[in-house]
């Protein structure tokens, strides 16, 4: 099982770092556990269930509110937490942070009350409505002339099923909600995080299901960029209040999860340098008036080598751990940034690590290509990295870990048995 040892603990900015956590995920975990490894952090997680990766853990402390919590429910559990000056008698103010599109969302429109107790690394409205939506996000792209697949947007807002317009895209073509934070809210029967659409018949089903179960949002069609998951490539960034970018690495992805709920998110990565990719990320965060984190989205089209940008999520992203674990933890932007209000030289990766929540002998067989299987042999001999396996938890962590593991063996034998040509 990949892990690493603890490490000791940076000495303590001039304020002592505290850290509030909303929601439940891999992800919230690894930036529970960046805030322990730089400052010796016990976060507070604030959650509906707590699931395996936040439970059992000796590096943070848990709100359970039970799964018929509703969004003014977490709030109010927040504003209590937040209120707590108890548990903090310096009178530490508390970084609060959420690592999935709608709990971003949530916190943004609660930004005055929770802004009195919490810390906010966040974006302003209107860049986080213009940004977290994928058709104006394609929109701006092509303002600064970053390449983005071709898109045709369709316009649930009326509440009836829009009409199929002209399409150029080519077939099989990808569907996916304009912003999940509105996809989150709807149900039905075949939803997923992605759709592959083979023909007209199946996007006129797909149109038909959304509009019955009252999706009122933006839904995109965007040509299929050939190439599996090896394609595919991560960027991890952060702006600080001076939109000074103090954060910036990236990845090439591997493996994505392919389960429907979980699809295109990363289960293995590599860290590495992609110097165009980084510039025209940071053109984007400059020209959209960017703060807090980031996570790019982006695939390397094989017809002619052009890295195309899918998305920017307004956070940074569940995956986030390759960042700490190459050395540039994600924590330290942010504490620099709103703690000790400090400038800081921008942060990057250092080291070439492999970042991965299943066992190698899988991740082996979805490598197809014999030279990146070889590059990846090498780079995982020097280092592999778990973002659950740190070596300051106990042996319930450590059994979870290893059942987690074995868990995705399963979903990839019955979600996606074989690799493809296009990851699907």
């Amino acid at each position: 099982m990949p892990d690493t040892p603890p490490r000791p603990y940076a000495a303590l900015p001039s304020s002592e770092v505290d850290l509030v956590l909303l929601g439940g995920d891999i992800g919230i975990y690894a930036l529970a556990r960046a805030f322990h490894e730089k400052y010796g952090t016990v976060a507070t997680v604030v959650t509906r269930k707590v699931a395996g990766p936040v439970a059992d853990s000796s590096i943070l402390r848990t709100v359970e509110l039970g799964m018929s919590a509703s969004e003014e429910d977490m709030v109010q559990a927040l504003l209590k937490v937040g209120a707590d000056k108890a548990s903090r008698p310096s009178g530490t103010r508390p970084v609060l942070l959420a690592n999935a599109d709608f709990l971003v969302a949530l916190i943004a429109a609660h930004r005055e009350e929770l802004g009195k107790h919490f810390h906010l690394p966040l974006l302003a409205d209107e860049v986080l409505h213009a940004v977290a939506d994928k058709a104006t996000f394609s929109e701006m792209c092509t303002e600064i002339d970053v390449p983005t697949p071709r898109t045709v947007v369709l316009d649930f807002a009326s509440g009836t099923a829009p009409e199929v317009p002209e399409l150029e895209l080519g077939w099989p073509l990808v569907a996916k909600a304009s912003r999940s934070s509105a996809y989150n809210a709807v149900s039905f029967p075949g939803k997923r995080k992605v759709f592959e659409i083979e023909d007209v018949h199946q996007l006129k089903d797909l149109i038909t299901r959304l509009t019955d179960a009252g999706y009122r949002d933006r839904f995109v069609l965007q040509e299929m960029i050939p190439g599996d998951d090896t394609a595919m490539l991560s960027v991890t960034a952060y702006v600080d209040t001076q939109g000074a970018v103090t954060l910036l690495g990236g990845a090439q992805v591997l493996l994505e999860e392919h389960t429907p709920g979980a699809l295109g998110n990363p289960a293995a990565m590599f860290t590495t340098d992609l110097p165009e990719v980084f510039e025209q990320s940071v053109r984007f965060l400059e020209h959209s008036g960017y703060r807090g984190y980031a996570n790019f989205d982006v695939k390397i089209d094989p017809r002619d080598g052009v890295a195309k940008f899918f998305e920017v999520n307004p956070r940074i992203g569940r995956n986030n751990y390759y960042m700490t674990a190459a050395g540039a933890n994600v924590a330290e932007p942010v504490v620099a940034d709103l703690i000790e209000e400090r400038e800081l030289t921008r942060l990057v990766p250092r080291q070439e690590i492999l970042y991965s929540i299943v066992p190698w002998p899988l991740l082996r067989r979805y490598i197809v290509d014999p030279d990146l299987r070889d590059r990846v042999q090498q780079i995982r001999t020097r280092g592999t990295v778990h973002p659950l396996a740190y070596g300051v938890e106990g042996c319930r962590r450590r059994l979870y870990v290893l059942t987690a593991m074995a868990n995705q063996v399963k979903k990839f034998l019955q979600h996606y048995p074989r690799p493809s040509t296009h990851g699907f």
